[in-house]
């Protein structure tokens, strides 16, 4: 008689509630200098400033927490080219998320940090590389984009990588003990997005086993995935 296994229980993807609160943002060596532009606001070294580093590093967290404390509008970069650029410096102030070379409008960017210049209003950039290295057509924005001073958020150290997971257990609702943690720590990448995809992992299978979420759990999944 054949052996049939019994089908994988499934799990729903559900999206997990993040605080980005200043209360919550962890701080460590690898995001001082950036964390510390932000509480510096108002006494900016330019009117425009440029946070960059990995995916996860917590630019977005940083940009909302600035937000909040300047009255800054919020704008993807993506729709650049689809806004009422003076109305969206209705404030004074204007954060713009995940700009990036692929896609850029231009014209749109050059048009925005003229804005900026006229009206004195401060901009906020975030990017996963410092702007300045973007390759544009335009030789005004180009000046522009280099002239745009850029702090960067560094991969986390041992200590911010630890608080990471923990953090991220926690916004699952997972109580995670020191074995596990450390054994993550020392096993995965040290990426702010390496961490996020381990905890889900880990959750998605704990739920998928109705297992608790123990360092067992953890060693027999990154055996798995060849870690």
């Amino acid at each position: 008689m054949p052996v049939t296994s019994a089908p994988r229980q499934l799990v729903l993807a559900l999206d997990h509630p993040v605080s980005f609160a200043r209360e919550d943002f962890l701080e460590g060596p690898s995001n001082a200098a950036a964390l510390s532009l932000i509480e510096s606001w108002p006494d900016w070294p330019n009117r425009v400033m440029a946070l960059t580093g990995p995916e996860g590093a917590g630019k977005s967290h940083l940009a909302t927490i600035w937000a909040e404390a300047a009255g800054a509008r919020t704008l993807s970069a993506k729709l650049l080219g689809e806004t009422d650029l003076p109305a969206a410096f209705a404030t004074g102030a204007l954060v713009v998320e995940d700009l990036e070379p692929a896609g850029l409008e231009e014209r749109a960017l050059f048009h925005l940090l003229n804005l900026a210049r006229e009206e004195s209003a401060y901009v906020l950039v975030t990017a996963r590389a410092a702007p300045s290295s973007f390759a544009v057509n335009i030789r005004d924005l180009a000046s522009r984009l280099r002239a745009l001073p850029a702090v960067a958020l560094a991969p986390p150290d041992d200590g911010l990588l630890r608080s990471l997971i923990i953090k991220l257990a926690a916004d699952r609702q997972l109580t995670v003990d020191e074995p596990l943690v450390n054994y993550l720590a020392n096993r995965i990448e040290r990426s702010f997005a390496a961490a996020r995809s381990a905890v889900a992992l880990l959750d998605e299978e704990a739920m998928r086993q109705h297992r608790p979420v123990t360092r067992a759990l953890a060693a027999e999944l990154f055996r798995e995935a060849g870690a």
